[in-house]
């Protein structure tokens, strides 16, 4: 993990590492070992605010700008801040997510830097999750700033390797404290309460990860394979999305895509769609996989807003994902073709 941070500007050695058997796992022990009221934006990854809530922790969400999810707007971050301490709240953890699940976007430098500076400013300690990092559909083009980068002493940085290096089943995700003696002292804390709790990685994950993370070039050749693979199909999908009247952010990262269905709230309530409640049951029966609603992310549940998954573009088993990722023109295979077709129309069924 040390080797793989230090290749992205972030320096450390193994005394500032954290690991555990899966991102929620150490979600939990990081806010654990912190104290106070947890931030985090709107929308956010649906797994976040239960972790704090958990804790019984309270966990607040503030709006983003219209630029990209997964950092709050600075101003909106300010305005929260001040409010709660007002209120008698504590507020003291920011969670932010550059590369966002569940927006797909990539947050401009200059907001990434905005609100880590207005975070910063008033005392706040930041988790940036950086997950989906390695999983830019043009990385020559879009631009990743880790808050880290400028606040080594403030951030702690998350990754979890199921988002891009080891399957879904082989839970393993690493944290890199800051090299301070507050940063050990957190370390030492999040590994109590790891241990506490029995949140062991297992040794052939361990295995796994260890070599993922190195990044050999057979690593390096299949992330990037798939990150071009996966921004093919979204950016397909994007297109069937606006084509229907719906509003989507340009998806830049990650395995999905973030819908707002608000413009089409009229024809939906024909059909008894008039939340986002509803409108999951309605996309999960009308496309055979689940489509969570916004709801679960911590938007409002009048908002008509979905998170889309462009995995499930790419086939239904396995052989057929691997089929797509091996393929010169994806888009061209049978089964993408009438899952991308069968998707359009679903929407296209909403005009």
């Amino acid at each position: 993990a040390c080797g793989y941070w230090s290749r992205r500007g972030l320096h450390g050695g193994p005394d500032s590492v954290v690991a555990a058997p899966g991102g929620q796992p150490l979600l939990f022990a990081l806010l654990a070992a912190y104290d106070g009221d947890v931030l985090m934006p709107r929308p956010c990854p649906a797994w976040w605010a239960p972790q704090a809530r958990l804790l019984g922790r309270p966990a607040y969400q503030v709006p983003t700008s219209a630029e990209a999810g997964g950092v709050p707007d600075p101003y909106a971050l300010l305005e929260t801040v001040r409010r709660l301490r007002a209120e008698g709240g504590i507020p003291r953890v920011l969670l932010l997510c550059p590369a966002d699940d569940p927006t797909a976007t990539v947050a401009p430098p200059e907001l990434v830097h905005e609100a880590c500076e207005a975070a910063v400013g008033e005392g706040l300690h930041i988790i940036s999750d950086e997950t989906w990092r390695d999983t830019l559909f043009r990385p020559h083009e879009t631009v990743l700033f880790s808050p880290a980068e400028m606040w080594p002493d403030e951030v702690v940085v998350v990754h979890d390797t199921a988002g891009s290096l080891l399957p879904a089943a082989w839970p393993m995700a690493v944290a890199r404290c800051p090299a301070t003696e507050e940063g050990a002292a957190l370390r030492a804390r999040t590994l109590d309460i790891l241990t506490a709790l029995g949140a062991l990685v297992a040794g052939p994950v361990a295995g796994a990860a260890a070599l993922a993370l190195d990044e050999p070039v057979t690593v390096i050749r299949r992330t990037r394979d798939t990150a071009e693979l996966y921004g093919t199909v979204a950016v397909a999908a994007h297109r069937a999305v606006l084509a229907s009247g719906a509003f989507a952010r340009q998806p830049e990262a990650g395995r999905h895509l973030y819908a707002d269905l608000g413009p089409l709230r009229a024809r939906l309530a024909e059909r008894g769609v008039t939340d986002s409640m509803e409108l999951e049951n309605h996309l999960s029966g009308r496309l055979g996989t689940p489509v969570p609603g916004g709801h679960r992310f911590g938007d409002e549940l009048g908002a008509l807003r979905v998170r889309l998954s462009t995995a499930a573009l790419l086939g239904a088993d396995p052989e057929r994902r691997l089929e797509s990722l091996g393929a010169a023109e994806p888009l061209g295979l049978p089964h993408v073709e009438r899952a991308l077709a069968d998707f359009a129309a679903a929407f296209a069924e909403l005009r």
